[in-house]
């Protein structure tokens, strides 16, 4: 009997650093698996089809919606955004732990499909002042895409109370630091450790 598995859904503004954090984890934690999000929007630099996303057409897209192949999607900028439900469920059967870096409508989602198995953690930039500098130095963007970036930073920084845990990603390694502490209490949750108490009854 093993422990039960978790979902470790991560969500910040664009530009907070929440993928930077999610690939740190990844490397430096055991025993937990990245859940590769569909989307429509082309790869930027550096991103690989199958491991930062599954590259699709907006076609392929909504035939996945059709045949109910998504945990979660969404619209975001203009592209669509989506989790594969089979890799999630199979994961949590198994008593592995999976990370989702998705949005917040995504996380809220997750959270009504699982219940319990998902543990949601909102990444918080230092200001918005920060915000807006790491998303121009990122140079991937334009004016108009920054804007648009921006105020949607504040309706999503809006929901970050509905989220279980927040961290503040003003100095990397401590944020990283919280991020791992939250993972590494909640796999000792009582409710995810039945396997234990099994051993004395």
């Amino acid at each position: 009997m093993p422990r039960r598995g978790l979902v470790l859904v991560v969500s910040a503004p664009s530009g907070a650093g929440k993928t930077t954090l999610c690939r740190h984890l990844l490397q430096e934690v055991r025993d937990i698996t990245f859940s590769v999000s569909c989307t429509t929007r082309p790869p930027r630099p550096g991103e690989r089809d199958g491991v930062d996303y599954y590259f699709v057409s907006p076609e392929e897209f909504q035939q996945m919606i059709a045949r109910g192949e998504f945990l979660e999607w969404a619209q975001v900028h203009g592209n669509f955004y989506g989790t594969p439900k089979r890799q999630v469920l199979e994961s949590l059967k198994q008593g592995r732990d999976i990370l989702l870096d998705i949005d917040v409508q995504g996380a809220a989602q997750v959270q009504e499909v699982l219940g319990q198995d998902a543990v949601l953690v909102f990444v918080l930039p230092p200001s918005l002042e920060e915000l807006e500098r790491r998303l121009r130095k990122r140079n991937t963007e334009d004016e108009l895409t920054i804007r648009r970036r921006l105020d949607q930073a504040q309706g999503e920084i809006a929901q970050a109370p509905k989220f279980d845990y927040l961290v503040l990603n003003d100095k990397f390694k401590e944020a990283l630091q919280e991020l791992k502490s939250i993972l590494f209490a909640e796999r000792q949750r009582t409710f995810r450790r039945q396997d234990l108490l099994a051993k004395f009854s």
